[in-house]
This record gives C-alpha cells, sequence and structure tokens, in this order.
C-alpha cells in the first residue's frame, strides 16, 4: 500500500503515526467482531437449550396420545421457525470470520508498509485476505423442512 508523491512522482510512506493509529484501529475492529462472535455463541447455546426442552416436552405430550390440536399444530410450527431463526448464528459467523481474516490482512499489511520487514528473515509475515468478496449468498433466513418428531 503506497501512496503517490505527485511532487516527485515516487512512492511516498506512510506516516508512520497514521499507521500505527490505523492499525490500531482495526485491531481493535477485530476484537469487537471476536467478542461479538463469543456473544453470539453464547446466546445460540441458550436457544438451542430451549428448543431442545421445548421439543422433548411437546414430543411428551404427543407421545401420550394427546391429540394433535390445531393449537398444538401452531406451536409444532414455532419451533419450527426457531430452528430456521438459529440458521442465523451460522451465517453470522461465517461472515464475522470473514470480516475478521479481512481486517487483520489490512492491518499486517499498514504495519507491513509503515514499519517494514522485521521479521529475522526479512520478510513480515501477512496472512492472506480472503479470496471470496462474501461467504455467505443468502441475506435472509428462510424456512426450510426440519423434522422435529
Amino acid at each position: 500500500m503506497s501512496y503517490d508523491d505527485p511532487v516527485e512522482n515516487r512512492p511516498a510512506e506512510m506516516p508512520l503515526l497514521l499507521a500505527a493509529e490505523l492499525q490500531d484501529h482495526l485491531m481493535t475492529a477485530t476484537n469487537d467482531l471476536e467478542r461479538l462472535q463469543r456473544l453470539l455463541d453464547d446466546a445460540c447455546l441458550v436457544l438451542m437449550d430451549g428448543f431442545h426442552g421445548t421439543a422433548g416436552q411437546l414430543g411428551e405430550v404427543i407421545d401420550l396420545g394427546h391429540e394433535v390440536t390445531p393449537h398444538l399444530q401452531a406451536v409444532r410450527q414455532t419451533l419450527y421457525k426457531t430452528v430456521t431463526a438459529l440458521q442465523f448464528q451460522d451465517m453470522a459467523s461465517q461472515l464475522i470470520t470473514h470480516t475478521n481474516k479481512r481486517l487483520r490482512n489490512c492491518a499486517d499489511q499498514i504495519a507491513r508498509e509503515a514499519l517494514g520487514d522485521d521479521d529475522p528473515d526479512g520478510i513480515a509475515v501477512v496472512d492472506d485476505a480472503p479470496l471470496k468478496p462474501n461467504p455467505v449468498t443468502q441475506d435472509e433466513v428462510d424456512a426450510g423442512s426440519v423434522e422435529l418428531f
């Protein structure tokens, strides 16, 4: 990442202070994404526990020979929607991981350009950025086939 110096028509170096500040902001963003991922994982565990508990209770009611009334069928449909909504966690996790890698790549490139290669072998390590612009092609969660009982 270099900036053209219009006066001498040669690459100008990014000011060290600016590079350090940009790198700090990018690393803070990646840390925030990691924290968001942990919060999302915890919330989805609670949702899954609630789903399995409710599905188990509903299964027991049906196993005891209770008639599957319209109300009971509505409860079953609500559970289907819950499972579909839990797909959100998977898509969100993929997006968080992808964005995190992209931000870390930018931070590493800025550091390499501003600070040079500080590795003993003379080459700063910069992980490759993700090749795809977006790992998730869906932009909404749709209902699918889910077998509960």
